[in-house]
């Protein structure tokens, strides 16, 4: 997953986390709301059909629990897909409220 190149785009009240394939095409992305100055909900994750199985969703949800654990954040998991990654990861638990 070295090679998964993930930009974070923020806004005022909403930010997410994006994947662009180098040759171009559809982007995949994990979608969060910040309710706080520490707490954020992951509220979605897509990843399109053509990019599926290349490890882009699970890189998605590291790089959110990185910048959580780098900012003092914690995650409110309402996405399906980062509350499955994170029951997954224990090692997460330190910033992702089950």
């Amino acid at each position: 997953m070295a090679d998964i190149d993930i930009t974070r785009e923020d806004g005022d009240t909403k930010g997410r986390y994006v994947y662009r394939p180098a040759a171009g095409g559809e982007e995949a992305e994990l979608t969060f709301s910040k309710v706080s100055a520490t707490r954020i909900i992951v509220d979605h994750t897509g990843v399109p059909d053509s990019l599926r199985g290349q490890g882009i969703g699970q890189a998605l949800s590291l790089r959110a629990v990185e910048d959580a654990r780098a900012n003092g954040v914690k995650i409110i998991p309402l996405c399906p897909f980062f509350k499955a990654q994170a029951q997954r990861h224990p090692e997460w638990g330190d910033v992702v409220e089950l």
